[in-house]
């Protein structure tokens, strides 16, 4: 595909996600990709040790994942123009740039109503993994925001990014990747040994992505609020107090960017201020979050073009 198709196939994709969002799950490539995953972790942990069995699967899926995509748009009609077409819808599947921004207001909206267990329930279920039946208000505005800044970077600008330099296949090999992660990587017994691969390779695949997004919220902070230099300050500062080495990098540019302190128990803090007070908190997060989307879109077509050249 050539660079001029691909940058059209890229602004449809990113078009479809911000205005559909993501298909009922029951229908979403990602289920299929995780309903494969446990069956071949039931089958591979009776075969093989786990650290082989999940070596074999973190290397098998994402490039079967990116192989099938391949497969598809080049399989498309290649008159009026199909396989644009089909680049940019497995562009919209494998992002999730509505659906994050719609979760963390479903949060705020809950918190606006002074229902704070639904907050936690929607919290719990759609944006984060770990306990929040006791989390107060002001945990549960935190973990919001911490999750819409984190997901811009494995969920927005890692597919971007990908799709960018690889096109369908990569945003594909990098979803799926980014999946077995959130099924396999756990430093827990049972997948300390199975799941080090998919977490080791998914910590790779996303050092550019969560870097990036960290520098994106810096601009959108700078043009929304005027609080760039003070995104990059805590950024700089902050960005690898998490375990992991991206996580914290663009929470702890969100953080600067509202000047507020978000904290995991026992864990991290990361900021400085006061804790975030309400729902506002994460309608601002999300605000800068599009910006920043914004700014992502701009740097892959860059790249996309950068690549038309040579």
């Amino acid at each position: 595909m050539k660079a001029r198709q691909r940058a059209a196939a890229f602004l449809l994709g990113v078009m479809a996600d911000a205005l559909l969002g993501d298909p009922p799950s029951v229908v979403h490539p990602v289920r299929a990709v995780g309903f494969a995953a446990r069956v071949y972790e039931g089958v591979a942990r009776g075969c093989y040790s786990p650290r082989g069995a999940g070596v074999a699967g973190a290397l098998l899926f994402p490039i079967s994942a990116g192989l099938v995509a391949t497969a598809v748009e080049w399989k498309s009609q290649p008159r009026l123009g199909g396989r644009m077409v089909a680049a940019a819808g497995s562009l919209a599947l494998a992002s999730a740039q509505r659906t994050l921004m719609r979760r963390a207001l479903e949060v705020a909206d809950a918190l606006d109503s002074g229902d704070l267990v639904e907050a936690r329930r929607l919290l719990g279920y759609h944006l984060v993994s770990r306990a929040t039946d006791d989390l107060d208000a002001s945990e549960v505005a935190g973990a919001a925001i911490e999750s819409v800044a984190e997901n811009l970077g494995d969920g927005i600008a890692g597919p971007w990014l990908a799709f960018a330099v690889s096109g369908s296949g990569g945003a594909w090999a990098y979803r799926a990747l980014n999946t077995l992660d959130s099924l396999w990587g756990y430093r827990t017994e049972r997948y300390a040994e199975f799941g080090w691969a998919a977490a080791r390779l998914d910590d790779l695949a996303n050092l550019v992505p969560a870097r990036v997004a960290a520098l994106a919220i810096c601009v959108a902070a700078q043009r929304r609020m005027n609080r760039g230099v003070e995104a990059f300050a805590m950024w700089r500062r902050d960005g690898a107090l998490t375990d992991s080495p991206n996580a914290g990098q663009p929470m702890a540019a969100m953080a600067g960017a509202l000047g507020v302190t978000l904290t995991k128990r026992g864990q991290y803090t990361l900021g400085t201020g006061l804790r975030p007070a309400d729902a506002s908190d994460i309608r601002s997060a999300v605000a800068v979050a599009r910006g920043a989307a914004v700014v992502l879109a701009a740097l892959c077509l860059s790249l996309i073009g950068l690549r038309g050249i040579r």
